[in-house]
């Protein structure tokens, strides 16, 4: 049995990666296992039975014989080898009186350990290093790992971006976006570099361009890091150099064609049309209803043109009285009335020269100005008010409006041979409820722009709102439904990203402005009695709804019927919130 014990204690010693010798109280080496006699360099045999000092170099069992005061963690070098050092833990072995019948030594090579502990110092120093050059960087970084989650921000990013690390770090790459994609996500997407990617960064939408790179290590794709660059003076000047050129060159064209959401067979039709008749230099006459985007095709057709880089000037008939608005489409010289300018001043036909002039609400135009304008699209000249000379010019004409000008000629409200001159390509297009495929992708378009206007990141709609849009008729038509979704980003969280039922405003004509009177009914004063304001207000309102319904919510005709003026009736609107965009 003490045969089998030893054995087994012999086996266990052996089997140990730590060195261990043991001594009697005589200094003699009783334990030298195979650790020890690979670490020394001396077989077992050699040493077993002998005075340890003879044995093992620099030992100081001897001494914890002597003193009976163990050492621990002690570093030991060894003759033998020139660069191995250990450390070593000797203890004394006392007996069950107390008495020291041995000692242990248990040690262990701590060469390569070192090695790595100044390896990971000089880490340790070299990312001290890298820290320091990436927070005195003027540019902002950030690092996100593999999975799109935040690990790196510097003091920069936090100056343009105005999001601390709390904000950013572990949250996911999106979070500091308002508007547009993640250059991160893209970078993971491809393990590819992302360069000069535009986009509106933190609370302020800060313009940026941002260059991404992926992270990878031993071909092992690890994270991406972003380089963010504040291109928002840049932006101010190009934005001063732009309206210096504007002031020069006259007025510029916003839209084109891929502006024009067209899914429907009425929209995609209106769009091959149009299309074909840009590169003409035929006049063109946009027909439809308040809101369906005519100015967007004018400016469409202009920029599909030749005179593309040319002025494009467009006049609103209705926003401007009779006399003003002879004297802003053909000038005046100086003298020609009360008031007039010294030296005169060129009309918006002379500023179009070259270009476009887009004549919005034709049909209010007064007769007097339809014969002025009959003789600049026969002749090609205009007549400045009190001048004797014409002069020739080079515009095409745009006209759009929203009233049945057949009628309008038929009543004595507009000149015959006027209506044929603009009547030469007429392009119908379709209002909102005649086109309910387009509904999803005109949401999609308008949301991105209502994005960028107050900062948010809503995606889309859900299937129960498309049913209730799809299901409304939509009066005030593109117009109206950019109008829904901006009152229902409103009243979104800001973290919330789909718009659903409880977000949208009441659908249809006068339904805000009631719910606002009736509040302030129910909190007036001389219990429940209307104040006569409110009442004033009420009837107006609903006289306003009426008319607008009246006149298929063609503004001029409703104005007509209320016996007020155009601006008249847009300022009621807006009063009440009965204005649709």
């Amino acid at each position: 049995m003490n045969n089998a014990r030893a054995r087994l204690l012999d086996f266990i010693l052996n089997s140990t990666h730590d060195a261990i010798v043991a001594v009697d109280s005589n200094g003699k080496v009783l334990v030298f296992n195979h650790a020890a006699e690979k670490l020394i360099g001396k077989k077992a045999g050699d040493v077993m039975g002998k005075f340890v000092k003879d044995g093992i170099p620099n030992t100081r069992l001897d001494k914890v014989l002597r003193t009976g005061m163990p050492e621990i963690n002690r570093t030991q070098k060894l003759d033998n080898r020139d660069h191995t050092v250990v450390v070593t833990n000797r203890v004394p072995v006392r007996d069950f009186q107390g008495e020291i019948v041995g000692a242990v030594a248990v040690f262990r090579d701590i060469t390569e350990i070192r090695v790595l502990a100044e390896e990971i110092t000089n880490l340790k120093q070299i990312q001290s290093l890298l820290s320091a050059v990436i927070n005195s960087t003027q540019d902002a970084i950030s690092v996100v790992d593999n999975l799109g989650q935040g690990l790196l921000i510097n003091p920069a990013y936090t100056r343009l971006i105005g999001l601390s690390e709390e904000d950013v770090i572990g949250r996911p790459a999106t979070v500091d976006i308002a508007e547009g994609e993640s250059v991160h996500l893209e970078v993971l997407r491809t393990k590819r570099p992302v360069k000069n990617a535009k986009m509106k960064v933190g609370p302020l939408k800060r313009p940026v361009v941002v260059n991404g790179s992926p992270i990878i290590v031993d071909g092992e794709l690890r994270g991406s890091v972003a380089l963010i660059r504040d291109v928002s003076e840049i932006m101010q000047l190009t934005e001063e150099l732009d309206r210096i050129k504007s002031m020069v060159k006259g007025f510029e064209p916003k839209y084109s064609f891929d502006d024009v959401v067209a899914e429907s067979p009425l929209m995609v039709q209106a769009v091959e049309q149009a299309r074909q008749v840009a590169s003409t230099p035929v006049t063109v006459l946009l027909r439809g209803e308040s809101g369906t985007g005519k100015e967007l095709f004018a400016h469409a057709i202009h920029n599909a043109s030749s005179r593309r880089h040319k002025p494009f000037v467009r006049v609103n008939c209705a926003a401007l009285p009779k006399t003003l608005l002879e004297s802003e489409l053909f000038g005046y010289v100086e003298g020609a009335f009360t008031g007039a300018k010294r030296g005169g001043r060129k009309g918006l036909f002379h500023e179009a020269d070259g270009g476009t002039l887009f004549l919005d609400e034709i049909g209010v135009m007064d007769l007097s100005i339809q014969a002025s304008l009959l003789r600049v699209l026969q002749e090609r000249e205009i007549m400045r008010i009190g001048d004797s000379k014409p002069t020739p010019i080079d515009v095409r004409v745009i006209t759009a409006t929203n009233v049945a000008l057949e009628q309008m000629v038929a009543e004595g409200k507009f000149r015959e041979d006027l209506y044929y001159r603009l009547n030469v390509i007429p392009i119908f297009i379709p209002p909102l409820r005649q086109r309910p495929e387009d509904l999803p992708e005109l949401c999609h378009h308008l949301l991105r722009k209502l994005n960028q206007d107050y900062g948010r990141s809503v995606t889309g709609v859900d299937g129960e709102v498309m049913r209730r849009f799809s299901a409304y008729k939509w009066p005030g038509n593109v117009r109206e439904l950019e109008n829904v979704l901006g009152r229902a980003i409103i009243n979104m969280n800001f973290q919330e990203g789909i718009i659903c039922t409880q977000h949208v405003p009441p659908l249809g004509w006068g339904a805000h402005a009631f719910l606002v009177q009736a509040e302030k009914s129910s909190t007036s004063e001389g219990g429940g009695v209307e104040t006569l304001r409110e009442t004033v207000d009420k009837a107006e309102i609903e006289s306003i709804r009426r008319a607008l319904e009246q006149a298929s919510y063609n503004k001029t005709q409703a104005a007509r019927l209320l016996g007020i003026s155009i601006r008249g009736l847009y300022y009621k609107m807006h009063k009440y919130g009965l204005i649709e965009g």
